[in-house]
């Protein structure tokens, strides 16, 4: 019986390939198309909060401009080599060549 049952079980392993290959009633195999979507992940920036020393990047700043100390209450004129922007109600002092940040006001924009 046991035997039987291996037999059995080695025959239809065998004959699977086969049948499943072989055309049925002169028909061509069905070609099935696969089609592959990629999807596309747009990530929008997420808005910082600035601290000194680092490197400040645009892209990274809510409502960026660059600002004029006159007309904010609290800035003094820039050094050299600095200006004033905005980033959110922020006013943060960044290098203009290297873009890092030498200080920043918060809350001087209202």
């Amino acid at each position: 019986m046991k035997k039987f049952v291996l037999a059995a079980v080695a025959a239809s392993l065998v004959a699977t390939p086969v049948l499943a290959a072989a055309p049925q009633h002169g028909r061509p195999p069905v070609q099935q198309k696969v089609v592959v979507k990629k999807k596309v992940v747009v990530t929008k920036p997420g808005y910082r909060n600035w601290r000194k020393g680092e490197r400040f990047d645009s892209r990274y700043a809510r409502d960026y401009r660059q600002i004029d100390y006159r007309h904010y209450r609290g800035l003094k004129a820039p050094p050299r080599g600095y200006r004033y922007v905005r980033s959110g109600n922020d006013a943060v002092l960044v290098g203009i060549t290297s873009g890092i940040v030498a200080a920043v006001f918060a809350g001087a924009i209202r």
